[in-house]
């Protein structure tokens, strides 16, 4: 029986995806044990296969009671966002880069086959600075330290694969959507708010233009992604072990039409724009993006902008 180790389970991402693992199992195979790792749990799963562990991903005990069965795979998504990192430069380094290293170093000698590692990486590594196009040679460049940290991740993920510890695969997440709640520390919280917010016939105002143009997926979609690079065959994975996940790209006066179309023309009217320089420049101003490397190992986005809302808001 498969055992998965989640962290960032109560996140965003992280609850869908255990939804999907102990509905579908991994690759075909019946979950045995499912250790999902957080500060803390508002309820986790009644499930029998469940052990919820509470705490630090930084701490080093907590790491060893998650592995203290052999483990086939690992899914990484835990991580202080953006905003918050920039404020906690010491609590963003302790999660989203110490704690990686840890997690995979714990790994070492685990035996063979070697576990699956899933790291959840950000188009954060591109920066504020892009090219008229980005495709799959295109060069990182960071602009937080967060997207510093979760490129430095991919590397670490690249050679503890090259070391033997872990099959390692990193795939850099755009903007997922529709997150509920407020998305406090995260700057791109906007992208999810319009959906419920324009569902619920609430106004909202929201720091960029409408002709700022971002990178898309529905939560559905990534999952979908997450789950295919912990399955699909490690020989086909390139030796960078990193790819960018397929995303739609459309504007957010796009999106606002689209949702507009659903809900009532009447939701327009309810959307204020109070464009912030840094904020269009980091999550607004994404150029056409080629992902044909991503899409032949089999990853996908939703499809069309009328699919991708009714995955987000499903």
């Amino acid at each position: 029986m498969t055992h998965v180790v989640v962290t960032g389970s109560e996140g965003f991402v992280g609850r869908q995806l255990v939804q999907r693992l102990l509905a579908d199992g991994l690759g075909g195979q019946p979950i045995g044990k499912l250790t999902l790792l957080d500060i803390g749990f508002a309820a986790p799963p009644a499930d029998a296969r469940v052990q919820a562990l509470a705490g630090s991903i930084a701490d080093p005990g907590l790491r060893a009671r998650a592995y203290r069965d052999p483990v086939d795979a690992v899914f990484h998504l835990a991580s202080i966002p953006g905003g918050a990192a920039e404020k906690d430069y010491e609590l963003g380094r302790r999660i989203n880069l110490d704690a990686t290293l840890g997690l995979l170093e714990d790994l070492r000698g685990c035996g063979a086959p070697a576990p699956r590692f899933v790291f959840a990486s950000t188009i954060a590594v591109y920066g504020e600075h892009l090219p008229p196009r980005v495709d799959e040679a295109t060069l990182p460049n960071p602009g937080l330290s967060y997207g510093a940290h979760k490129l430095a991740g991919e590397y670490l993920v690249a050679d503890a694969t090259r070391k033997g510890w872990v099959q390692g695969c990193s795939l850099r997440l755009p903007g997922v959507v529709a997150r509920p709640g407020d998305g406090a520390g995260m700057m791109s919280a906007f992208m999810s708010q319009l959906f419920w917010k324009l569902a619920a016939g609430e106004p909202i105002t929201v720091p960029v233009s409408a002709d700022g143009v971002a990178w898309w997926i529905s939560v559905g979609a990534c999952v979908d992604n997450l789950l295919h690079a912990a399955t699909v065959d490690p020989v086909r994975l390139n030796p960078r072990r990193s790819y960018q996940m397929p995303v739609l790209r459309f504007s957010v006066g796009e999106l606002v039409e689209a949702l507009a179309a659903r809900h009532g023309a009447d939701r327009k009217a309810l959307v204020r724009y109070a464009p912030d320089p840094f904020v269009e420049r980091l999550f607004a101003a994404y150029p056409p993006l080629a992902t044909p490397e991503a899409e032949r190992l089999g990853l996908r986005h939703d499809g069309d902008i009328e699919t991708l809302i009714r995955r987000a808001t499903a």
